[in-house]
């Protein structure tokens, strides 16, 4: 390679070197920034996990300790005084609903409701609050808001419907309609999701109301 060759390349090299400096200077920081931001992402992802993980022990400790009190109003004063935020309210209601059946009967089916229908909860809460709601109210509750409340909690799909269908066909033994009954005893039995102490009541109501279990 000849000289004005040679001195032509390191002249470009140079030029290079002086470009590409110019560039890290100039933009250097986005790439800086980058690198940050993925690595205080990642450090804050992991904050995150653990607090998660420390308010759901202390909130479990929290209501294990309530629960150890010996009388029940001292349980529900104890729950009452934890704090809870968004599906840890559904559990605490829940919970106050039970032991509020003891000594107030009505309170418990307030609380019940009002859990139902509090859409700070998950779903799956709601459903379960209303679910106990008509179980536990049965005829102190009116006849159309059970009905609605069953037919919400039996559409395909909700995680509570062969628990609500159970209580649908009671309902509709109640009211004296008990070849329907049969009908939604026979089609709960065909189902998937069905737990065996479910079958097994549903195949005992079935029988002692004069059906077939075989039938579906």
């Amino acid at each position: 390679m000849s000289n004005p060759d040679s001195f032509i390349n390191e002249v470009t090299e140079e030029l290079r070197r002086d470009r590409m400096v110019g560039y890290l200077r100039r933009y250097g920081w986005i790439a800086v920034l980058a690198v940050l931001l993925i690595v205080g992402g990642a450090a804050w992802n992991e904050w995150r996990k653990a607090s998660e993980r420390a308010s759901a022990q202390a909130f479990g400790d929290a209501v294990l300790t309530a629960l150890e009190n010996d009388a029940s109003a001292d349980r529900i004063q104890a729950l009452s005084q934890i704090d809870a935020t968004g599906p840890q309210q559904g559990v605490l209601a829940l919970l106050s609903a039970g032991e509020l059946f003891e000594s107030d009967r009505a309170a418990a089916l307030a609380a019940l409701r009002t859990a139902s229908e509090d859409t700070a909860l998950t779903d799956s809460y709601r459903q379960l609050a209303a679910l106990k709601y008509v179980i536990a109210g049965g005829s102190e509750i009116p006849l159309a808001e059970r009905e609605s409340l069953l037919a919400g909690l039996g559409q395909p799909g909700q995680p509570f419907r062969p628990l609500a269908l159970e209580q649908t066909a009671l309902l509709q033994l109640e009211q004296g309609n008990t070849e329907r009954s049969i009908e939604i005893l026979t089609d709960l039995l065909s189902q998937s999701d069905v737990s065996d102490a479910l079958r097994r009541r549903a195949t005992q109501l079935i029988i002692a109301l004069g059906g077939d279990p075989a039938a579906n």
